[in-house]
Order: C-alpha cells, then structure tokens, then sequence
C-alpha cells in the first residue's frame, strides 16, 4: 500500500507492505496533530545522527556490560519516533522540504545502519569482524536495490514481503535483549549465517526485479513497434 499516496516527487510516496502499517497509520492520525508547533520535520531528521552517535558510544560500553545494550535499544526506539514522523510532519504541515528531506532521511539511515554495526564490532573478536564486514555489504546491497528499483520504475518500496523498517527494528531489539540474557556468543556464530541468508534474499528480489523491468522494456518496445491506427 502507497503510505502517502501519489506525490509530484516519486521519492516522496512510500510503498510499504509491512505487517504493521495499519497500526502505524492509525498512531500517525493521534500524533501528528499534537507534535508542538516548534518542532519541524528537519528537526527530526537532523536527530538522527545523535542516535547513531550514542548507539556506537553504549556499544562501546557494553563491551564491558551487556546491559548498556538497553540504552542501545532506546535509541533504536527514538530513531522509529523521528524517522517515522519526520517525512509525515512535512507533509502533514506542507513543510515543502520533499527533495530535501528524502536526502537527508537516507543519507542519516545509512549512517544509523552502520552505527549499529559498529556498535556490534565492540562486542565481537578480531576474527568475526570479517563476517561483521558481509553482513553491512549484504544490508547496504538491499538499499541499493531499493533505489535503483525506484530509479527504474518509479515506485519507492521500503518493504519486502510483510518486512518493513518497523520489522527490522524490533527484531534488532529482539537481538540485543537477547544478547543481555545470554551473552554475545549466539551473534558471533549466526553472523555467517544472517549474511548467506541475506545473499539469498537479496538473490530472489533480483531475479524478480530484473524479470519486472524485462517485462516493461518489451511491452514499451510492442508499443513502440505497433503500427499506428489509421482513419477509415
């Protein structure tokens, strides 16, 4: 289901098929209209490298107690808050910033992606960090596809499957309550296990998305190729 609908700018409409956008569309409509007047949409976008900070800094701390991975949690919850509602908030409030705020927004979330991986290198030997290495090629591999499908169909999906931003981050909570419980031992062995899983993830969307864009190359060369109607 498109989040915003159809926009002018085709970065500004997201696709998003997640098992809790119905939910998330129902907190959006109590929300948006209680945000306080001084607080904007870049704002929110601009908070983001704060999180990203702290998570590396109580990944750092947490080599030393697991326990710091909960403040790490906490940021992964404000993060949710402010890029949830950043891109809604302009749109609620007709900010204006589209282009602006789709660059920024993913520029940031790149960054938020690697600070958990670098938080996650604290609490991992030298020798798993090769493995740390395919898991952040592997993620950053799905944002690529993300934008080159945009780029070639024009359609910003950010889910795949009922799997959306929102997914993601619980399961990253998921992990480190784990890791609270029961030490980091679990994260050094599946790590090679999440980037093959990852790979062959990432294998299925290609082979669909590039059999999507074949089909649409050779029906507008059809329709390029059809002889033109003529008049009785």
């Amino acid at each position: 289901m498109r989040v915003y609908g159809r926009q002018e700018f085709v970065g500004a409409g997201k696709t998003n098929s997640g098992l809790l956008v119905p939910l998330e569309r129902r907190l959006a409509r109590f929300v948006l209209p209680r945000v306080p007047r001084w607080l904007e949409t870049y704002h929110l976008t601009l908070l983001t490298p704060v999180w990203s900070i702290l998570i590396v800094v109580f990944g750092y701390l947490a080599a030393r107690d697991l326990r710091w991975l909960w403040m790490a949690n906490l940021m992964i919850v404000l993060h949710y808050f402010t890029d949830h509602f950043d891109g809604k908030l302009g749109k609620f409030r007709n900010t204006g910033l589209s282009k602006w705020g789709f660059y920024m927004d993913h520029l940031f979330d790149y960054g938020f992606l690697c600070s958990i991986l670098l938080g996650y290198s604290f609490l991992l030997p030298q020798r798993a960090l090769f493995s740390m290495l395919l898991v952040q090629c592997v993620f950053s591999a799905f944002m690529f596809h993300t934008f080159l499908m945009l780029a070639a169909t024009e359609e910003f999906r950010v889910s795949f499957s009922i799997f959306g931003p929102t997914e993601m981050r619980i399961g990253l909570i998921i992990i480190n309550a784990l890791m609270v419980r029961f030490g980091t031992r679990g994260l050094k062995g599946s790590l090679p296990w999440i980037a093959l899983g990852g790979v062959v993830a990432l294998a299925v969307l290609a082979y669909r998305a590039q059999k999507k864009l074949w089909q649409a190359d050779m029906l507008a060369k059809a329709r390029e190729n059809a002889p033109a109607e003529t008049g009785p």
